[in-house]
Order: structure tokens, then sequence, then C-alpha cells
């Protein structure tokens, strides 16, 4: 599985976020009180919805401590931001380079495909993991726990 190279622009976001780990995910509880209220939002630019991850740091994967916390967010872009949902926030995206990853499968099963991406793709390529936010595009063909569901990872990326 070789990943498409592409430069993100600046994306404004506006979603709801927690404060979460892999040891007490609370994806779910997020998604839950997001998506019935993505309707709130103005300016929005497509029905794509951005799982994004804040890590604590770029070695975050590398000494992988599934009780550290990071930053989740359930997202939409949008083209301005004229005023913000209650409960919800902005978060602005900086332009980038990424290695854009498809998948196809269950989210729940998508764990070999994050070994492969930042224990063998990473470390093999001529880039290192740059300090933006990860995320995970979800559009059409997106179908939660189906197998046949599809999304994309997004990993920040910047030469060695």
């Amino acid at each position: 599985m070789h990943p498409r190279i592409e430069i993100l622009p600046k994306t404004i976001l506006v979603g709801k976020k927690s404060i979460t780990s892999f040891a007490h995910n609370n994806t779910f509880e997020l998604w839950k009180s997001f998506s019935p209220r993505k309707k709130e939002i103005e300016h929005t630019i497509h029905n794509k919805s951005y799982a994004v991850e804040i890590y604590p740091t770029t070695t975050f994967f590398q000494n992988f401590d599934p009780t550290q916390e990071f930053e989740k967010w359930a997202a939409i872009a949008v083209t301005k931001i004229d005023k913000v949902p209650n409960g919800m926030d902005t978060l602005i995206i900086p332009e980038g380079l990424y290695a854009v990853f498809p998948y196809k499968g269950k989210p729940s099963e998508g764990m070999e495909t994050f070994k492969y991406m930042y224990g063998e793709w990473l470390p093999n390529s001529e880039y290192e993991m740059d300090s933006r936010p990860y995320f995970a595009l979800m559009g059409d063909k997106y179908k939660g726990e189906h197998p046949d569901s599809e999304e994309e990872f997004w990993v920040p990326i910047k030469k060695k």
C-alpha cells in the first residue's frame, strides 16, 4: 500500500473536541454528540467529515503508550467562520504536506494499517511525521463498522 502525497491547503474546521486516549477511547460519544448537530454549521464546503487527532509529540507512535492522551475532533470543513454553534469550536489545519492512505474496512480493524503507516512506510520513506494534525476523511463511501466502508487517513509529513 503506497500513499499518495498531497499538499493540503489551509483548512478551516468547525466541530466538537475532547481529550481521549486509545485505552479510554471516547470517540463514539464524541461523534454521537456532534453528528446530529452538523446541520447547525454554516458555510460548509462538502458533506465529508473529519476525524482529527492532535498528538502531543511527533514521536507519539514510536513511544506508544495507550494511556497517553491526545485531542480528538469530530468536524466538518467550512469556507469561513461567521458564528460557531454553542458547544463547538474551530480548528485551522495549516497548509502542508500529507501522505494519504486509502482504507477499506471496519474502522475498528484499522490497526494493521496504522502499524504499516507508522511502523513500516514512514520510517522507510524520505519523510518524517510533522507536527500538524492527523485526520481521517470520511465521505459518501464511509459506512461506519461495515466491511465495505471507505475512508482516507491523512498523515502530516515533512522531508527528513
